[in-house]
């Protein structure tokens, strides 16, 4: 077992190691370090408004291998647009309850971005309307996987609870 650290743009690309995902290239303006298997690796860059950047690499045991990568820029997609985001029981929650959770989001099982990018009131993705599979690999939420509905202009929240947690409604059901 060795390891893999990124170096290159953009900074919030997701990677993956042999074709499982593995994190974000860069938390907080630091290069992330993941666990590879010895031997010749495949590393692939994903980040929704770049190409796909693809790299062989060889890893040495009980190493760090460095690679660099610059992503192409697609052209952008064009207007209009409605934004999904993740909350915390809350359509606008202030408070980020996935913090460092750099869980993958998959809309029409493309890669779109990790859990903690997605869970800030004012942030989110914007997409065009449509109606949209999301799938959810959430470290601290488990998997999660919805059918959405995105509105031009309007905010959709998928709310974030843990496995064990119940909602209010559920809590004074109870007898």
């Amino acid at each position: 077992m060795g390891f893999v650290k990124a170096y290159g743009g953009p900074s919030d690309a997701g990677i993956w190691i042999n074709g499982k995902y593995v994190g974000p290239a860069h938390r907080f303006t630091l290069s992330e370090k993941y666990a590879a298997p010895a031997g010749d690796v495949e590393i692939t860059f994903r980040e929704p408004l770049y190409e796909d950047y693809t790299i062989k690499a060889m890893v040495r045991p009980h190493k760090t291998t460095k690679v660099k990568y610059t992503m192409k820029k697609l052209e952008p997609p064009k207007p209009p647009f409605g934004r999904l985001r993740l909350g915390g029981g809350e359509p606008e929650s202030f408070i980020s309850v996935a913090q460092g959770d750099t869980g993958a989001i998959y809309l029409n099982d493309k890669f779109v971005g990790y859990v903690d990018q997605l869970n800030n009131a004012g942030g989110g993705l914007l997409i065009n309307p449509g109606t949209y599979d999301v799938r959810i690999n959430s470290q601290r939420f488990g998997d999660i996987e919805k059918k959405v509905t995105i509105e031009a202009n309007k905010v959709t929240v998928i709310p974030l609870q843990q496995e064990n947690e119940t909602s209010s409604a559920d809590r004074r059901a109870e007898p």
